[in-house]
This record gives C-alpha cells, structure tokens and sequence, in this order.
C-alpha cells in the first residue's frame, strides 16, 4: 500500500513539475513577443524602473546585499543600497532587451558617432589580431552590463565563435529563447556532459570559444574573489591545456542614454607550472581577478543576485 502511495506521489509531483514548466514557458514566450512589439529602449527603461521597485520585494534583493557589504566593507548603507538599486535596473533592462537581440547590435564602423555603441581604439586592434591570426581563443565573459552582447558583437564583425550557455529548466522556454539566441549568436553549445568535448571540438577547428565564468561550481577549483575564497569552473583552463591558445576578457559596459561600450582586454596569460603545464587553479586565480577588476569599476552592472561565496 505504501509503495503505491509512494507512486502516486510521485507521478503527481512530476504532472505538477511538468504544469509548472509549461506556464513558466508560456509565460516567457508571451512576455518575449510581447516585448518585441515595443522599442527595446523605451521598455529598457520601463523593466528597469519596475525591477526598481519589485527586486527589492524579493528573496534575491538580501542575497544581494549580503554580498556588497562582504565585498566592500569600507561602503556606507546608503552606498551598500544605491549599488543594488542599479543591480536591479541592470537586470529589468536586459530582460526587455533580451527580446532584441536580433537587431539590438548597433554599430556602424563607418559612422560610429551615431551607433549605440561605443569601441575603443584598443579594442578594435585586438579583435582584429583575435580575426586574423589564423588561432583559435577562448574568451570569458562575467554577468555584467548586458553579458549577451558579446556574442552579437562578435558575429556582427565576422568572429568565427562558439557560445556556451545554460538552458533554462522549461524546455517550452527553452525553445523559444533558443530561437532568439540563434539569430546572429555563432554556434551555441549547451552545458552539460558534452560541452567540454564539443568546446575542445570548436578550438581545434579554429573557433573562438566563449563563455561566463563568474558563477560558483561546487566541483570547482578554489579562487580569491574579493578577498573571499569561492569555487570557480575550471573548464577554461582545461581546455588550454589541450589547446593552447590566446586567453582574452570581453564586457559590455552600460552607459547612459541606453547606449553601450563594448571592450575586449589584453591577452592574459596562463599561469604555468615547472613544466610548463597550464596551473588550472593559478589560471582561474588570474582570469576571476579580471573580473573582480570589471566589477569594481561598475559594481551596480554586476548580478550579485546569487550566492557566489558558500
């Protein structure tokens, strides 16, 4: 009797799971067409000013403070709260510009004082040596600023790459942001048992891998981070090791006026141990000190909505 009840709950808990992904899709879906009616800044600026005021509602919104006061004792409350502030108008505004992302790339090399984004001389020198170099790179990105950009901006400038990326839980939401990946976002590789082959795969042909690195992975190799041990996904630094290659940063910048700058930054080089093989945690050491680097800088474009030190 017991081990049919056992079976009944479970096959309800899975009918539920299963009504549940289906609205979480249907949801997505009709806020993503939806959006797609209306121009993309002028609902930036909408979601930013209601994620203004619901994150602060939310279970996140204490996470998040906990982590600024961790990392930047030296900041008073009202710092501490003008920071999440700009955490949540960050994240309101990629959510609607995430419906865009097939026409939301807007620059112009031939006049570029009229795009929306900006490029440094700097960083048109080293993307061009990254395109013509007949090498393969891997590039890392972190949740700042818009952090789909840098696959448009890639693509839009004839980059060769491959995406990593996580799919959401609903597989009906899945899909349909899939779809608006796939416009114009090079190869998209899902994470999961096969991405690192599937990564290796794409170096060995040439291509420029891609992807973020700044979340906490439990199996992951031990980093610094704002003075505080975490665990970091070494997958970067393994695959170096089967293919060396150039290691460069890449961000996108929010600026006002619901404009961007875009930045690639120097090579960083691997750190190596006395045989000259890559040192998997030294390197991630050196790439997370990147990041910590980007967000000090703009700490309010940084998603410190998830628990990064446990």
């Amino acid at each position: 009797m017991s081990h049919l009840v056992l079976r009944t709950k479970l096959r309800l808990r899975n009918a539920a799971k299963a009504l549940g992904d289906a609205a979480v899709g249907a949801l997505t879906i009709g806020m993503l067409r939806t959006t797609r009616f209306f121009d993309p800044f002028k609902t930036a600026n909408r979601f930013g000013r209601a994620l203004r005021f619901i994150g602060p509602k939310l279970r996140e919104d204490r996470i998040g403070r906990e982590n600024l006061k961790a990392a930047f004792p030296e900041k008073s409350p009202d710092e501490i709260e003008k920071i999440l502030t700009g955490v949540w108008d960050n994240l309101g505004r990629i959510g609607a510009e995430f419906a865009h992302l097939d026409h939301i790339w807007d620059y112009d090399i031939n006049c570029p004082e009229k795009s929306r984004v900006e490029i440094p001389q700097r960083t048109h020198e080293l993307f061009a040596q990254l395109k013509n170099d007949g090498k393969p790179a891997l590039i890392f990105a972190s949740h700042l600023g818009n952090w789909e950009l840098p696959a448009l901006a890639a693509v839009a400038h004839g980059l060769d790459a491959a995406i990593l990326f996580r799919r959401p839980n609903s597989q009906s939401a899945d899909r349909a942001i899939e779809k608006i990946r796939a416009v114009k976002m090079g190869t998209l590789i899902p994470a999961g048992r096969e991405a690192p082959l599937k990564l290796a795969e794409a170096l060995q042909k040439g291509q420029h891998v891609a992807m973020l690195v700044d979340q906490y992975l439990t199996n992951g190799v031990e980093v610094t981070f704002f003075g505080r041990k975490t665990k970091a996904n070494p997958m970067l630094a393994r695959l170096l090791r089967q293919v060396d290659c150039p290691i460069h940063g890449t961000r996108i910048i929010r600026l006002p006026g619901n404009r961007f700058r875009a930045e690639l930054s120097e090579e960083v080089k691997p750190v190596r141990d006395a045989d000259g093989k890559v040192d998997i945690q030294g390197t991630m050491q050196a790439v997370t000190s990147v990041v910590e680097g980007w967000i000090r800088e703009h700490p309010e474009q940084w998603l410190w909505l998830h628990r990064r030190w446990r």
